[in-house]
């Protein structure tokens, strides 16, 4: 895709790496806050409920992404 990574010229690229490439493509120059990513991960939730688990993961994770 693009990427003059050498190490990443052999990763594997999982299917939902192609929304995470639309994202940064779409929005990569966006600056964000993290009440509004929380406020539009709350309405996906909403609007696919089947999704919370992995959802409440990724928030977790990114809310403790600086702990050891």
């Amino acid at each position: 895709m693009g990427d003059a990574c050498g190490a990443c010229k052999n990763a594997v690229m999982y299917f939902t790496d192609r929304g995470i490439e639309e994202l940064e493509d779409r929005r990569g120059e966006d600056t964000v806050t993290l009440g509004w990513l929380a406020d539009r991960l709350r309405d996906f939730v909403d609007t696919h409920p089947e999704f919370e688990t992995a959802v409440d993961r990724l928030a977790t994770w990114l809310a403790r992404d600086d702990e050891d």
